[in-house]
């Protein structure tokens, strides 16, 4: 079975467009990476798990804020790379990216060392208008971003 994520596209209107918010993964793996490898927040989520919920849990874990789902547009799904299938909400709001802070994963770092480090699941997050949004994202998940716009506009 593929496996599910669920995620928030956060959104705000500032200077006449449309800003949306993306977090950078963490970890040694991703600390070079730039283009393609900003994500909306999301995180998977197990069968017979509500994925709007599942949406809103990760959006906190991996900002450190919790949001309320009045107003959700619903983005659907798209699958990455992989076969992961990601499923998407829009949701108008506003935080401060220097405020995000996120749950830690655990690993063995350097590889093949025995030591375990830990490493925050996000490093940053930010706003980006459209387009630099598309060019940041994971190109799958691009598409989110034309169907907010589609939506929304």
């Amino acid at each position: 079975m593929a496996r599910r994520s669920a995620g928030i596209l956060l959104y705000r209107e500032r200077d006449g467009g449309i800003e949306v918010l993306l977090v950078h993964p963490g970890g040694p793996f991703w600390a070079k990476k730039d283009l393609g490898a900003w994500s909306i927040p999301k995180g998977e989520y197990e069968e017979g798990d509500d994925p709007l919920a599942s949406a809103l849990r990760e959006f906190e874990e991996e900002t450190g804020t919790r949001l309320e789902p009045t107003g959700v547009v619903e983005l659907g799904g798209v699958v990455q790379r992989g076969g992961k299938q990601v499923t998407a909400w829009a949701l108008a709001g506003d935080l401060d990216p220097s405020s995000v802070h996120s749950n830690t994963f655990t690993m063995e770092w350097p590889p093949r060392s025995g030591r375990q480090a830990e490493f925050p699941e996000v490093d940053r997050a930010e706003w980006f208008g459209l387009d630099e949004a598309r060019e940041k994202l994971n190109a799958v998940q691009a598409e989110l971003v034309d169907r907010l716009v589609a939506r929304v506009t």
